[in-house]
């Protein structure tokens, strides 16, 4: 039987290992840039001394930033350890670039109602949501209609960044709006079912343990795109959720608007919850829960306003 090639078997794996689909794309990405760098050789023949080549290559000619240097050395490390099955001392010897410590930008309060009235319909809905809940945006355009739960007001975030799940409220002045943007969507699905489609990604290959999951109204995304597409990992034709650019590029047009002169993307809106929050007096691990940071360390960078305590968080939209 022939051995599958050494890319199609580090696919195999990342999708064993249940890594999302952008995280494939870019560790595949990487390992393709690593073999290129050194004259298309094997990685098995390759070792420390040329990742750091290639890491350093990255740094002074490809002026990567530290992250990036970071998501190329991780791609490696993958590499070698889950594919080629090699434990070799020097992966853990190779210096991951530091990154450097930035203040976050944050909007005021003012300035997060400019730049949500210059938007409208959907793209409205998901950036106040973001600031109502402060959820990261892929978190809100990967939302289920089965994890909004209107009667407790809260929103449940489904395998979140390191794979956890957290709860969020859900503000008073969102209800309507995301009830009204709700029924839209019901009346789109219906037609897929209708048309023969309908059919939703299920992760963890829930799909297979539930066959007809796929096509109920529970699963649904809350921001379906408006369009079918083939599923890059199976092909099949599906309603997936609204692209994350339609709502950057909506988010930076909507601040190019307003007049706001910081840099503003919709990670800022949940900078701005944050900061907010701690600034209404919110203590700062209940911001990290909601937050759905796994040390409060990463959360003390929105420490404006410390330890004044609060009970029963309501939402800085409201």
């Amino acid at each position: 039987m022939t051995q599958p090639k050494l890319l199609d078997q580090y696919r195999e794996r990342l999708r064993i290992k249940h890594y999302s689909l952008r995280t494939e794309q870019a560790y595949l990405h990487w390992v393709r840039r690593f073999i290129y760098f050194h004259s298309k050789r094997h990685p098995a023949g390759l070792g420390g001394p040329e990742v750091e080549r290639f890491l350093s290559h990255l740094a002074t000619e490809g002026r990567v930033s530290a992250s990036t240097q970071n998501q190329a050395l991780a791609a490696l490390l993958f590499l070698y350890r889950e594919v080629l099955g090699k434990e070799l001392p020097w992966l853990d010897g190779v210096v991951r670039a530091k990154r450097p410590a930035r203040v976050p930008v944050v909007l005021s309060e003012n300035e997060v109602r400019a730049l949500l009235a210059q938007l409208d319909g959907k793209r409205w809905l998901v950036a106040a949501l973001l600031y109502a809940t402060g959820m990261r945006l892929l978190e809100g355009l990967r939302l289920r209609v089965k994890d909004v739960d209107f009667e407790r007001r809260e929103i449940t975030v489904r395998d979140g960044k390191g794979g956890r799940d957290r709860r969020t409220m859900l503000p008073e002045r969102l209800i309507e709006p995301l009830r009204s943007h709700l029924a839209r969507v019901k009346v789109l699905h219906e037609r897929d079912l209708a048309e023969g489609f309908g059919d939703v990604y299920l992760p963890f290959a829930l799909s297979r343990k539930y066959p007809r999951a796929g096509r109920s109204w529970a699963w649904q995304y809350v921001f379906p795109s408006g369009s079918r597409s083939n599923d890059p990992l199976d092909g099949t034709v599906r309603r997936h959720h609204l692209d994350e650019k339609v709502v950057q590029r909506a988010v930076l047009e909507a601040a190019r608007k307003a007049g706001l002169a910081k840099p503003v993307s919709p990670h800022v809106l949940r900078h701005s919850f944050a900061t907010h929050l701690l600034e209404s007096g919110y203590d700062i691990r209940t911001v990290q829960e909601l937050l759905g940071h796994k040390d409060v360390s990463t959360t003390m960078v929105y420490t404006h306003v410390l330890n004044k305590g609060g009970r029963g968080v309501k939402s800085p939209f409201d």
